[in-house]
């Protein structure tokens, strides 16, 4: 496709935009159209003061602030959203396949050492009871 050709101003003026990608935000939320932004441009220049509140900088910062509170909000509503009996039974669930595992490591360290060779028989019932009683000396 041939590139057109276009006017010197047009090009300086896109330039200009990109400059100020808070007056992006202005037409999209139609508070301005182009043809407005473009004639103010032409007629007041790059340099007029009026053209420092759309540089983006002060609505990059409120986006931050924005930002932060949108995620905080994001997060409460999921928390609201959580049925707390699946995250019980998530937990539930947890637990015993972690007891399931420490009793089949139990198992095949038991078979290769005399059953608490060392240890009274009551820390032995309280490793086996207790389902995050692995230590490991």
């Amino acid at each position: 496709m041939a590139k057109q050709n276009v006017h010197p101003t047009i090009v300086e003026f896109k330039k200009f935009v990109k400059k100020h990608p808070t007056l992006i935000a202005e037409v999209r939320n139609g508070k301005k159209t182009w043809q407005e932004i473009y004639e103010d441009w032409y007629l007041l220049g790059e340099d007029d003061a009026s053209w420092k509140k759309y540089s983006g900088t002060e609505e990059k910062n409120e986006n931050k602030k924005g930002s932060k509170s949108d995620i905080m909000n994001k997060v409460l509503t999921s928390i609201k959203n959580v049925n707390m009996n699946d995250v019980q039974q998530q937990i539930s669930n947890v637990g015993s396949a972690i007891t399931t595992i420490q009793q089949v490591i139990h198992q095949f360290k038991g078979d290769g050492q005399q059953s608490g060779a060392g240890q009274s028989k009551d820390a032995q019932k309280r490793q086996q009871n207790h389902p995050f009683a692995f230590r490991k000396d």
